[in-house]
């Protein structure tokens, strides 16, 4: 199942024409995205027992994030074998941290640019669709939504500046989070802990991994996560990027106003962020 965020509107994808969720239940759920997730068992149950017809070519310019109010938002850092690492990291351990929940935005819109070291880390977005507490690595993927896109943007400046490193504010500028363009079950894809994800600038290849090269899958990260805090329907968790990021290279490489980023992961979908000026207050 492939579901969608059209104008702010719940949209299952049956090929390539989007059905209104709130017009096709007759209002059994709502409209509003959020509510699927909070009755992810009753609207998959509903979705089995239903022949879903007809819909419409969805305006792709329209399309906001799968989970657009999401109540929390971790990110793993440095969990894919062979990147270099800025940071201290135990095998044992992952890194999380958050990246506040205003800066989550849908696949279209821009980056406002508010410094000159704008780095890009392209991530598998998890979509957490049940309370989840104690859970299991076996039983892990079972409270799991779907699978997006996604972009950690990162202010590296503010990130790295100073002897206490500001990971979750220097990732939480506006529009620091985009996901998309759409959610993607996990029943969807041949294995999902095995995909590829590609990111380019001005049609560069930057990074080009597989998610079978993470330190802690997606399954650890949930089990893990769980253990220590409750996980709600539509939380988000952005489970790390691979080697290829700007600060890595020699010279060091920063999105500039004009670059255009592409955010892409196999079987899911497909995102471009064109990079702006910060607009005056």
């Amino acid at each position: 199942m492939r579901i969608a965020n059209a104008g702010g509107r719940a949209h299952v994808l049956v090929g390539d024409r989007g059905v209104d969720v709130a017009t096709a239940s007759a209002g059994r759920f709502g409209h509003d995205p959020m509510e699927i997730f909070a009755r992810w068992d009753e609207f998959r149950a509903w979705m089995a027992a239903t022949d879903l017809v007809g819909g419409e070519i969805i305006d792709t310019g329209i399309l906001g994030a799968p989970s657009p109010r999401p109540r929390q938002v971790f990110a793993v850092a440095s969990n894919y074998n062979g990147r270099a690492s800025i940071l201290d990291v135990s095998p044992d351990l992952p890194v999380v941290f958050t990246k506040f929940p205003g800066s989550i935005v849908g696949p279209n819109a821009p980056l406002p640019l508010p410094s000159a070291t704008v780095d890009w880390e392209v991530e598998l977005v998890v979509v957490i669709g049940r309370p989840a507490r104690h859970v299991s690595g076996a039983e892990a993927w079972n409270v799991v939504a779907g699978v997006t896109v996604g972009q950690d943007f990162s202010e590296r400046t503010l990130q790295l500046g100073g002897a206490a490193k500001q990971f979750s504010l220097g990732k939480s500028f506006p529009n620091f989070g985009p996901t998309g363009p759409v959610l993607v079950t996990p029943d969807e894809l041949t294995d999902p802990d095995n995909i590829r994800l590609e990111c380019l600038v001005n049609g560069e290849s930057m990074q080009d991994a597989r998610t079978a090269s993470m330190i802690f899958p997606v399954a650890e990260l949930i089990a893990r996560l769980s253990a220590v805090c409750e996980l709600f329907p539509g939380d988000l968790i952005f489970t790390g990027t691979p080697g290829g990021m700007g600060m890595s290279m020699t010279p060091q490489r920063y999105l500039a106003v004009g670059d255009e980023v592409l955010s892409r992961i196999e079987g899911v979908g497909e995102f471009r962020t064109k990079c702006m000026v910060v607009p005056t207050p």
